[in-house]
């Protein structure tokens, strides 16, 4: 309960109730753009300042190959659970969206651990970049299976005439290489990653001197983009009426698993508590704006109410008002 009544989460409750009263309250999306920039900005120089003192080490390399090994890990399983429900481009494009990470999430993660003086290690900022795009490749490869497979039923069902596929798949979609490109040098990836390269080059000066603007203002901007993400998560409650309640189940207890899952990999390497906590939280988080971008364009085939609805409008506020408390106390309980 005590989370519920930290600022930045009431005011993420009081952008949902705004939004479910249909308020015209809103933030301009230029201010929503800029804030989302500020928080990638700071969360990069926190981790590059932390990654200068603590230098990688084993249990740094450690905690990076179990990041990695759940990147891969929650896509395939959960592809191979929504495939019995919905279209194979809906279960790839719903299991990248898990797959992936959620920045806001994990941003609202390490503002708690701070408030509750458990320290972190920095390179948890670089666990969720390694995460970010794992998922991604799957979903797109696993599309561009399907439609070959497609393009083969076709061929075979034509009388004497063959379909001829392209580089970018028979619905046009673009090449693997193209989204790769797109995904490695999203603005929000080289951003986080440009502000790491900083903050672990300048070191303890550096620290000292960005202090007020990567450690004073973070809290409110934060509270300020959460009641944006309230507001958001409101306009899009209509997107998961009337779906599936398998898919509304994936959503809600989907998350849950993954970060027992995540658990059980941070006991078996001995995990600190703290960063043990945020592979959970990584884990468990689903993407809403990088993943949801780049599927648009090279998995047309999937429904967006699907994956965009089910990450923003449950999975999101679950974990942002329940989740990081839980995943918290799960991973202080285990590991101490």
């Amino acid at each position: 309960m005590q989370n519920l009544i930290d600022p930045a989460i009431l005011f993420f409750v009081f952008g949902v109730l705004a939004g479910a009263l249909k308020s015209n309250l809103e933030i301009p999306p230029a201010i929503s753009k800029f804030l989302s920039l500020y928080l990638l900005m700071a969360l990069g120089l926190k981790g590059g300042f932390a990654l200068a003192q603590s230098g990688l080490s084993p249990q740094v390399m450690l905690s990076l190959s179990a990041a990695m090994l759940m990147a891969f890990v929650v896509p395939a399983l959960g592809y191979q659970l929504l495939k019995k429900q919905v279209s194979g481009f809906d279960a790839a494009a719903i299991a990248a969206s898990y797959g992936s990470v959620s920045a806001v999430t994990f941003v609202t993660a390490l503002q708690y651990l701070e408030s509750r003086q458990m320290p972190f290690g920095g390179h948890m900022a670089v666990a969720m970049v390694l995460m970010e795009s794992p998922a991604i490749i799957m979903a797109v490869l696993l599309a561009s299976a399907m439609r070959h497979r497609a393009a083969g039923v076709v061929s075979l069902s034509a009388s004497g005439s063959a379909t001829q596929v392209g580089a970018g798949g028979p619905s046009g979609a673009p090449s693997l290489g193209k989204i790769l490109y797109e995904s490695f040098t999203d603005g929000a990836h080289l951003l986080l990653l440009g502000a790491m390269a900083v903050g672990y080059i300048s070191g303890d000066a550096g620290k000292a001197v960005m202090a007020p603007f990567s450690s004073d203002l973070f809290k409110g901007m934060l509270a300020f983009f959460l009641l944006d993400m309230g507001l958001m998560v409101a306009r899009n409650f209509g997107a998961v009426r009337g779906k599936s309640p398998v898919l509304i189940g994936y959503a809600a207890i989907g998350p849950l698993v993954h970060a027992a899952m995540a658990l059980g990999l941070a006991v078996l390497l001995q995990l600190p508590t703290a960063d043990a906590a945020l592979l959970m939280v990584l884990s468990a988080s689903a993407s809403y704006i990088v993943v949801p971008a780049v599927l648009r364009y090279a998995i047309p085939e999937a429904n967006p109410s699907l994956y965009f609805g089910l990450s923003l409008g449950v999975t999101f506020p679950l974990n942002i008002l329940v989740g990081i408390p839980l995943y918290t106390w799960m991973a202080t309980a285990a590991l101490g």
